[in-house]
């Protein structure tokens, strides 16, 4: 018999880019197509990665929003977004919450 319960740390683009589009401001939503999302979702994880949060351990995770949010505003920039710093706070704080709707970093 197959298990049709859900792993709870199976992460999906596709639901973090849904959730993260719920969860910003109306104007946001229209300004940043899903490709710019993605782009911003990767660069979330480059600083995941960095930080040595994918490794599969029992460490306790601790987020720094503020460099997190530097991190990516500074890459955004790089590739010339029109974004704005507070753009990037929604954008992070949306996939902390999709992240924790999961039980990751608990």
């Amino acid at each position: 018999m197959a298990n049709d319960v859900k792993d709870p740390l199976e992460y999906d683009d596709e639901a973090a880019i849904a959730f993260i589009r719920n969860h910003i401001p109306q104007e946001m939503k229209a300004k940043f197509s899903d490709d710019d999302l993605y782009y911003l979702l990767d660069t979330i994880y480059d600083y995941y990665d960095q930080k040595g949060y994918l490794k599969d351990d029992d460490d306790t995770v601790e987020i720094d929003l503020d460099e997190l949010s530097a991190f990516v505003y500074k890459a955004a920039k790089k590739e010339k977004m029109a974004i704005e710093q507070d753009e990037v706070g929604f954008i992070v704080d949306a996939e902390i919450s999709y992240c924790d709707s999961l039980g990751i970093f608990e």
